[in-house]
């Protein structure tokens, strides 16, 4: 037993060993996003597990200095990049860089527009996003009908529409909606951007409250939303015992609102698992190991029914 014991911890010093003066460039979109900071931390955690240095830097929300941060590791000499794309459709210039430099890159958690089309040495690692929206949407339904409602108003949120993920989302609002799987007639009767925005939601749905229409349901794109959704409602008096709200991620707030009886679904996204995913698929690559082009990761629903399950995750 004590031989085995010695070679298993000899065989975890030697492959931490392997890692060392291994070095990952990793661009965000944003620092200042809960969901984002989670899979920040996530990269981070598994670095230091593994013995890797990575060099994480803040794009702002700027494609342009995104592009820059890519070009700088590139010449830095970093062994792998991970990029979490300010915009998914402006990705190509990214992909070709890091091509040029015979740079491995890592997509993670927002799909590029040339998610098909990557060449050698690239990859994305994401949960589904036909997943997500589907998921939330599905139980708004439910819900819906539950309540005794064959017919419902509802407003959708949607992040920032430059992001695959939004778009994707939203499009599976309408074909759930429109499906056989609903069982209640869904009107949407506004939709609008809030870009992922808990203040912005907050703004939004004021300016909806003000507008005077009937409404059943808030589904959004994201908690961030739908928690700024929330606190509006909360504000003018809303019984949110008679609302139905859907977002997506099971962010820590999220899950505390799902406690309070605010929020009555989303769906568990897990960074901290894209953030360890996307590390382990730059390092293979930078070794010339295979990837896959896409590595997905599942959602999850969550409800007041499994809630407990999701705030040990969290």
């Amino acid at each position: 037993m004590k031989k085995i014991l010695f070679a298993a911890a000899m065989a975890a010093l030697m492959s931490t060993s392997a890692m060392a003066g291994t070095k990952i460039g990793v661009s965000m979109a944003l620092f200042d996003d809960n969901f984002l900071t989670v899979l920040r931390n996530g990269i981070d955690k598994q670095a230091k597990d593994l013995g890797v240095e990575v060099q994480i830097e803040d794009a702002k929300n700027d494609v342009a200095k995104q592009l820059d941060q890519i070009k700088n590791f590139a010449a830095s000499g970093v062994q792998a990049i991970i990029v979490n794309p300010v915009d998914t459709s402006a990705t190509q210039a990214m992909t070709d860089a890091a091509a040029a430099a015979k740079i491995p890159l890592v997509y993670v958690n927002r799909q590029p527009i040339n998610v098909d089309t990557l060449p050698d040495g690239q990859a994305f690692v994401a949960s589904n996003e036909v997943d997500s929206g589907t998921l939330e949407t599905k139980e708004v339904c439910a819900l819906l009908k539950a309540a005794g409602k064959s017919e419902a108003n509802v407003y959708v949120m949607m992040g920032e529409l430059s992001n695959q993920a939004a778009v994707q989302r939203t499009k599976d609002i309408h074909d759930v909606i429109g499906g056989p799987d609903c069982g209640v007639k869904v009107n949407i009767i506004d939709e609008q951007t809030a870009n992922w925005s808990r203040d912005q939601a907050q703004n939004l749905m004021n300016n909806w409250i003000s507008g005077g229409k009937a409404y059943d349901a808030v589904i959004a794109n994201n908690d961030e939303m739908a928690i700024g959704a929330i606190q509006a409602m909360k504000a003018a008096g809303v019984d949110m015992k008679t609302m139905i709200v859907g977002g997506v991620d099971a962010t820590q707030d999220a899950l505390a609102a799902m406690a309070a009886g605010d929020l009555d679904v989303t769906v568990f996204q897990n960074a901290a698992g894209q953030g360890a995913g996307a590390l382990d698929a730059a390092i293979k690559l930078s070794k010339g190991e295979a990837v896959e082009k896409k590595v997905y990761i599942p959602f999850e629903k969550v409800t007041p029914d499994n809630l407990a399950n999701y705030q040990k995750k969290n």
